[in-house]
């Protein structure tokens, strides 16, 4: 009896606590609060700040990173009362740090707490390539991606089944937290999320740099020195993420509307 319960609590809990997400309008299972999460990074940033060499605020590479993490969060800060949701990033206190360390990556946690690795910056190459870069990442916080990904391990679980989540206060759920934002399950551009996900942060990402003043065009030639990086990469089938070729793909296809936000801001 119970184990036929469970299945249609399950899916009763997925329906009364799914909500639209105010960038994309898709549906999204939403069991922890925006303000939970937010204090944990709060939390988890410092800490990863306090354990790693944060490059100083002089340093040239540090100063860009700030500058463009500061264009596009003003972007996005646009982009929403424009469409009508001035209060939509309540909480957000950005920062942007870059941090040395020789991976190929960048992050960005609940809050607008922002890094940037020093090893990004050799294939970046250029200002341009950096924004389009963090706009992807930036799009993964502010679309809620990551508080979705933690909604459906909660209730994969069982955790979410006890109603309204504290997430501080349960050890369980800090540890699908840390799983989820936490700095080591971090891998930048190649996070796991869902290929839905992976979507989204290209499209508006490329908007979200487009709109501060950043040709998105540079995206494509980024993801080609990507691409001629190499490695071991799995099967298209087998990864969460697109193949090289097919997100060039795509991003050729939103190059169109991006460029529209581009000429806007630059007034070209």
């Amino acid at each position: 009896m119970y184990k036929k319960i469970v299945p249609i609590v399950i899916i009763v809990i997925m329906v009364i606590s799914c909500s639209r997400n105010t960038i994309t309008g898709r549906s999204q299972l939403n069991l922890v609060a925006e303000s939970q999460v937010q204090t944990l990074a709060i939390s988890q940033y410092k800490e990863f700040l306090n354990k790693n060499k944060v490059i100083p605020n002089n340093s040239k590479d540090a100063e860009m990173v700030k500058r463009v993490g500061n264009r596009i969060a003003i972007a996005i800060d646009k982009y929403y009362k424009e469409h009508g949701m001035p209060n939509a990033l309540k909480g957000y206190q950005w920062e942007f740090n870059l941090v040395e360390n020789k991976e190929i990556n960048a992050w960005c946690m609940p809050g607008g707490k922002v890094v940037c690795y020093t090893g990004l910056l050799p294939i970046t190459q250029n200002e341009t390539a950096l924004a389009v870069v963090l706009g992807h990442e930036i799009t993964h916080a502010v679309a809620g991606h990551g508080r979705e990904r933690m909604s459906q391990q909660l209730l994969a679980q069982g955790l979410g089944l006890v109603g309204d989540i504290a997430l501080g206060s349960n050890p369980e759920t800090v540890n699908v937290f840390n799983q989820i934002y936490g700095p080591s399950a971090q891998v930048g551009v190649l996070l796991p999320n869902s290929r839905k996900q992976e979507n989204e942060a290209d499209h508006y990402g490329l908007i979200f740099a487009a709109m501060a003043g950043y040709n998105p065009e540079e995206a494509i030639p980024f993801w080609k020195r990507m691409a001629a990086l190499g490695g071991e990469k799995p099967p298209i089938f087998l990864s969460d993420h697109p193949a090289d070729e097919e997100r060039i793909q795509k991003l050729q296809g939103l190059m169109p509307e991006a460029l529209k936000y581009y000429y806007t801001s630059t007034g070209k």
